[in-house]
Parts: structure tokens; C-alpha cells; sequence
């Protein structure tokens, strides 16, 4: 059955589905970014206050800024804007469609319908998932690429920006002209001070052209810190099947764990959804929840994925059924991430790191190895090295980083250990792999890369020890750098 508002009725009657009038909603926050996780993770949780009558005037308009977001854009509107997700539990599949989200807008080069959009009063909260390599980050500082040839465009450009956060300041710009006052931006992706992050972007590209607006937006918006946590693999051909199999023609459905998370600070310039009513936690201290995630979570990820990769190990379940790698993933993470972890709220480190085993475990998760290791430039620099300079100046264990590390280097050069080839699985693969060539003869070639590892390449203890985990991967394999690492025997 073809989803739409008008079939919603017909749905089979194991489904759930939207209680509340869609032609009743208004919108009250613009999202920049309609992947997977948005979808399973904030546009749920309005859902489910509107489910129960509320936020009936904080309806989501979906947006994007390139142009291979129309493709998403086109599957979407042809079903309403409406998504199925499918819950992937080992004692059950259940389904539910959502709602929370009423239009699409057209994507344009200058981006003037979204810009109209979020220049409108009636929309408090511009919201963001662009991926953590997203945000025009230097990768060594953390602060503001100036240079990238995108926020030049828009520099010169600011009418008709070509980047999301160019975008956000022609609006504002709109907004204080007219009198209408800031909206809050909010920032979904994975990280650390991600609201921080928000501002210092935009703050930093206004500044380009319009310091008086500049000073403007960092007095009046605000930029709230979260984290957010739902394992949600891609949609492919076997996601399509399921869905289809539920009895729902749905081009653009969504798979997730039985778990959610999302930690909010409450920092909002203009209003906000009851979201802590749906489940979403609330408070001041942000920071300690999301280290706990990025460092066990995210970083564990990268931990699998390589290894996984060299090994065509296919998705992050079965790296956790493979000996080896759950052995590499255990040792590391209690040894080496969880003491540079601090508590939460009913929450030890320890028991985080036994939590997220269990997540990672599920069979019925297909979370693609391949989707894990995207972007390793960006996912290294953010979630591992941090904790390598912890380990490093903290003067701990070191060696399971730096075999992460290494491991990382050899998949880059583009073969598996089968012989089949790894495809561009990074916006800069093509250096990466001639580096990573060039590396298995000389390995400190990698850690020069200054733009990644910075001053990590000199130090002697990780030099050494990444050099000597390399020189044994391409001497013997990954299955024999695990089993020294683990200590494990055939």
C-alpha cells in the first residue's frame, strides 16, 4: 500500500500510526540534514508528544542545502512526509509510521526557499544533523576554517550562500530587520560542545561580512549543547523488503534499535517542545553525558569498523560475534576509553561500556561496517585521539589506541585482506589512500598527515607503537595484530 495521509487509514493493524490531524499542524522548527537518524531520533520524539495532543504548532519542515538532497526530498513529499520506522528488537519487529513532519521545502541554488522559511516568525528552532565533518572545523584547532571554499562562497556571497550555515544568517538577517527576533539553533550531530560548535560557525562566518549582525546573533540566539544516541543503520535493498513485507510501500523507511537517548541542554532563545515528556532529558551538564557517549560509543564504533572492514566482517553485530574483534573491542574499552570516562546520573562507566556490548550485539541491526567506518578524518580526530591524549598525558595504556590507529592506516590503503577493493569511504579518500600506501614502507608518513594527529606524531609512545602494530599488519594480518594485542590463542 502506497503511504500517504490518505491511506494512513488502511495501514494493517499491527502498525501504529499518526492519532492527531496532520492538516492541523503548524510549523515551529526547520530541519537542515533528513537522514535516517533525524527521522528515528528528534522528528520521534515530536511525534510522540504529538501523539498525546501536544506541539501541535512545532511541526518540522524539512530542508537541505546540496543538490543531491532533492532525491530524498522527491521520496518524501511523494508520501506526505510521513516515514515508517521499523523498531529491530531480537524478541520482536514492530512498526510505526510518524508524522511530525508536514513539508519538504524546495531545494535551490542560493537557497532562497529555505531562507524565506527560516526568516518566517513562526519558526523558533532551526535544527541540524549534517554529519560531524559538517560544521567548517580545522581539524588540529577545533576552531573556524575560514579558508574552505564554501564559507568563501558565502563570504562573498551572502544572499545567495551556498552552505546551511549561510543559509541560517541571510534569515537572521531577515528576522532582525523585520523586528521578528532570533530563533534557536540546534545542533544534532555527534559533538563534543555541539551547541558551542553551532554558534561558533555562525558567529564566525557573519563576522566574514556583517560584524554588527555577528554581535547580533551571538547576543540574541542561542546554541543548546545535546547529545543524541539511536543506532540507525542506512536504508538499502534489505530495509525496502521489510518494509514491504509489513504491507507498506514506503520508499524511504527506517530502521532503529529499541533504545533512545537524547540529552538536552535547556537553552532555548524562543520556546521549545515538551520533549523531556516524550523521554528526552534536560539539563545542565550536558558535557558529561556526551563524553560518555562519543568516548564508549562513537569512538567504540571506529574500534569494530576498521577491523571489521579488513576482515569483510559485513555489519557491527557480526564484528561483535567475531572473536577477535569483540576481544579487541572489550579490551580497549575497559582498559584504555572507560578510566578517561566520568559517571552520570545512574550511570557508571563500566556499566556503559557493558550497556553498549549489548546494543552492538544485536542481530537484528545490520549497521554496515562500510556506514561505521564513513568519514574516518572526522570520526578519528573527534572521538579517538581525544582519549589518546588523555591516555598519553595521564601516562596509560596506549597500545589498543594505537592499533586502532594502525588499523585505520592499513584500511585506507583501499584492500581488503581478501583482495577486494574498499570503495571512497571518505570526502578525502584520495589523499588518505596514497598516504596509507606509502605508509607501509614508512610509517610515520601517517601520523604526518599535521592536519590529523597534530603533535601526537611526536610522541615516541604512540610513533612507536603505531609503527610497530603497521609493520605487523602488513607483515602477518589483522587477525594476528588482534590475537597479540588480546593475547588470544588459535
Amino acid at each position: 500500500m502506497q503511504l500517504s495521509n490518505d491511506t494512513l487509514a488502511q495501514l494493517p493493524d499491527t502498525v501504529a500510526r499518526p492519532r492527531y490531524d496532520r492538516t492541523a499542524l503548524t510549523p515551529g522548527i526547520v530541519h537542515i540534514g533528513l537522514g535516517n537518524f533525524h527521522r528515528a531520533h528528534q522528528a520521534w520524539y515530536l511525534h510522540r508528544l504529538m501523539q498525546d495532543g501536544l506541539a501541535q504548532d512545532w511541526a518540522i519542515l524539512g530542508a537541505g542545502v546540496r543538490p543531491y538532497d532533492s532525491a530524498m526530498r522527491d521520496r518524501l513529499v511523494a508520501q506526505d512526509c510521513l516515514t515508517t520506522l521499523i523498531e529491530l528488537d531480537p524478541a520482536g519487529t514492530s512498526a510505526e509510521v510518524t508524522g511530525a513532519m508536514i513539508g519538504y521545502l524546495p531545494i535551490e541554488e542560493g537557497n532562497g526557499p529555505l531562507i524565506a522559511a527560516m526568516a518566517d516568525p513562526a519558526i523558533r528552532i532551526v535544527a541540524l544533523t549534517v554529519t560531524e565533518g559538517g560544521y567548517y572545523l580545522d581539524p588540529v584547532t577545533g576552531g573556524f576554517d575560514a579558508g574552505h571554499p564554501d564559507i568563501q562562497h558565502d563570504a562573498a556571497h551572502p544572499d545567495r550562500p551556498r552552505t546551511a550555515f549561510g543559509a541560517m544568517i541571510a534569515a537572521l538577517r531577515l528576522r532582525r530587520d523585520a523586528g521578528h527576533g532570533p530563533f534557536t539553533g540546534q545542533c544534532c550531530d555527534n559533538l563534543q560542545g555541539n551547541g558551542a560548535i553551532l554558534r561558533q560557525t555562525v558567529v564566525s562566518l557573519a563576522r566574514l561580512t556583517d560584524r554588527e549582525l555577528a554581535d547580533w546573533i551571538d547576543a540574541n540566539c542561542s546554541f543548546p549543547d545535546s547529545m543524541v544516541d539511536c543506532i540507525v543503520p542506512a536504508t538499502g535493498p534489505k530495509e525496502l523488503a521489510l518494509v514491504a513485507g509489513i504491507g507498506i510501500d514506503d520508499a524511504a523507511p527506517v530502521t532503529h534499535e529499541n533504545f533512545r537517548q537524547w540529552v538536552i541542554e535547556d537553552n532555548f532563545c524562543a520556546g521549545r517542545p515538551d520533549w523531556d515528556r516524550a523521554g528526552a532529558t534536560f539539563t545542565s551538564d550536558v558535557h558529561a553525558y556526551e563524553t560518555m557517549k562519543i568516548r564508549i560509543l562513537n569512538a567504540g564504533h571506529q574500534v569494530l569498523a576498521n577491523a571489521g572492514e579488513l576482515l569483510s566482517v559485513e555489519t557491527i553485530a557480526d564484528c561483535m560475534a567475531h572473536p577477535l574483534v569483540s576481544s579487541l573491542f572489550r579490551k580497549v574499552e575497559r582498559e584504555e576509553i572507560a578510566p578517561y570516562v566520568a559517571p552520570v546520573p545512574d550511570m557508571q562507566p563500566g556499566d556503559y561500556v557493558a550497556l553498549i556490548e549489548t546494543r552492538f550485539s544485536n542481530p537484528a541491526i545490520r549497521d554496515t561496517t562500510r556506514r561505521v567506518a564513513f568519514d574516518g578524518s572526522s570520526r578519528h580526530t573527534g572521538f579517538v585521539l581525544p582519549i589518546l591524549r588523555d591516555a598519553l598525558a595521564a601516562d596509560g595504556p596506549i597500545a589498543g589506541l594505537a592499533l586502532v590507529e594502525a588499523l585505520w592506516a592499513r584500511m585506507c590503503a583501499g584492500l581488503r585482506e581478501d583482495g577486494t577493493a574498499i570503495e571512497a569511504n571518505d570526502p578525502y579518500w584520495a589523499e588518505l589512500t596514497e598516504v596509507a600506501q606509502a605508509a607501509r614502507e614508512h610509517p610515520q608518513a601517517w601520523l604526518d598527515q599535521s592536519h590529523i594527529y597534530g603533535d601526537l606524531a611526536r610522541d615516541p609512545r604512540f610513533s612507536q607503537a603505531f609503527a610497530r602494530w603497521l609493520g605487523l599488519i602488513w607483515a602477518e594480518g589483522t587477525e594476528a595484530a588482534l590475537r597479540s594485542y588480546t593475547g588470544a590463542t588459535d
